[in-house]
């Protein structure tokens, strides 16, 4: 009875023994938990509430050491994340629980939305602190010396946003509905994106300033977009030989003024613009020979008669001594054998149809101009007395022995020699030369 009595209480101390440990263990489980307390939504600046990781502590689907958390980023995760390079991956804080051991949770989202979830913040709401820190996304940047006169380059590439891309949660693109891409935009605002240092500008449309946003500086250009050529806004140009042959292809000239129609006379502002196009877009080797634009009206189709184009090449003679100068009279060779330059309009009388016959003996340049006379330099013999040589050009012997060139061959002008005593002076009064002719 007795050893029955002892088995007994044995094994109901036993029982009682493990009952106690199991009531311990539940106890002890129950307290390894926290409790969350109520959402709270942050009411803060949205600005003032875009933070980075730190790196010391992961995210959770609930606050970290509630019962059932589960890890959304791990800590590694999180700390390459405080390190990256790149916006997108800062994150803005939205939301705060705070547990029963008063601990604080940030619910947070990353800016290109791939994370989010809860992260230690810290012991007060005023602040953050633990896993995440404030931070600022951009950083103010110099407005450049131009700010006005601007065109979106290429709004695929680069269009607007209402921030500089993940610097803010939810940046977004703006709508262009209604903006030409001829409008011209102003900056007002310049910032850099902190962590990646490209530069953006806040920019408004002139035409209408509902459309405005930041764009990458890139994006911008100073140069006007090309207007699409339509029957209202354009005409097109076709050079044509002699016999109304086509030569080369045709160019669509477009005008900078709104508001044109088909049909209509050009202004005499886009008037003056098509001639200067014309004159541009000559095809190579050509020169225009016939170009009456005042008939042109926009929509319309012009012909524009061009000839084959030559540049004669005049060799200068002094009284039937050898060649000094073979090369083309431009501005650029006679700098170079120390001629006068010319200009433009003194160099086109050696510019024609190829066909066509040249007089140089009536050219103004030669007869009253820059190339009538030409002082040589300077000449001093072995006892010291000095002279210098004028060149006069001499018409008739010009005229004589060039009496069937055309701007396609080459032309002689002759001049006559006078020897002068003394130094050369340093001007003369129609050329202005002092170097030595050849």
């Amino acid at each position: 009875m007795q050893i029955r009595l002892k088995k007994s209480l044995y094994l109901g101390l036993a029982a009682l023994s493990f009952g106690a440990v199991a009531a311990v263990s539940t106890t002890a489980n129950a307290k390894s938990y926290a409790t969350a307390g109520a959402y709270k939504t942050l009411t803060a600046a949205a600005t003032s509430r875009n933070v980075a990781s730190t790196g010391t502590n992961a995210l959770y689907s609930k606050p970290g050491t509630v019962k059932g958390a589960k890890v959304v980023a791990s800590k590694a995760t999180m700390k390459t994340l405080a390190a990256s390079k790149k916006s997108a991956n800062y994150f803005r804080a939205y939301g705060v629980k705070t547990t029963n051991r008063g601990s604080v949770y940030y619910k947070i989202v990353s800016m290109d939305g791939k994370y989010r979830g809860y992260v230690y913040g810290g012991k007060s709401t005023s602040t953050f602190a633990g896993g995440i820190k404030s931070a600022n996304t951009t950083t103010t940047a110099s407005l450049p010396t131009q700010v006005n006169n601007y065109y979106l380059k290429d709004t695929s590439t680069n269009t607007l946003w209402t921030a500089p891309k993940y610097t803010q949660y939810k940046a977004s693109k703006v709508s262009l509905l209604g903006a030409a891409k001829t409008d011209k935009f102003t900056i007002d605002k310049a910032a850099t994106k902190t962590r990646e240092g490209s530069l953006y500008y806040h920019v408004t449309d002139t035409s209408d300033s509902s459309v405005s946003g930041w764009i990458y500086a890139g994006g911008l250009t100073t140069t006007a977009p090309a207007t699409t050529a339509t029957d209202n806004n354009s005409v097109t140009v076709k050079y044509v030989d002699a016999n109304y042959n086509s030569v080369g292809s045709s160019s669509d000239w477009v005008t900078s003024t709104t508001g044109t129609t088909k049909g209509d006379a050009l202004s005499t502002s886009d008037l003056s613009s098509l001639n200067t196009f014309v004159s541009a877009n000559v095809p190579s080797g050509y020169t225009v020979s016939d170009s009456d634009l005042t008939s042109a009206t926009y929509g319309s189709t012009i012909q524009v008669k061009v000839a084959k184009a030559a540049t004669s090449k005049v060799t200068f003679k002094a009284e039937g001594s050898a060649t000094t100068d073979t090369s083309t009279i431009t501005a650029a060779s006679l700098a170079a054998k120390a001629f006068p330059s010319l200009t433009t309009s003194e160099q086109k009388i050696f510019t024609g149809d190829a066909d066509d016959a040249i007089d140089i003996s009536t050219a103004t340049v030669f007869t009253s101009g820059k190339l009538k006379t030409l002082t040589g330099a300077t000449e001093t013999d072995a006892d010291g007395n000095q002279t210098y040589k004028v060149y006069t050009f001499d018409a008739t012997t010009t005229k004589s022995a060039n009496s069937s060139a055309k701007y396609g061959d080459g032309v002689t002008a002759y001049y006559t020699v006078t020897t002068k005593t003394g130094a050369a002076p340093s001007t003369t009064t129609d050329s202005g030369n002092t170097d030595y002719v050849g």
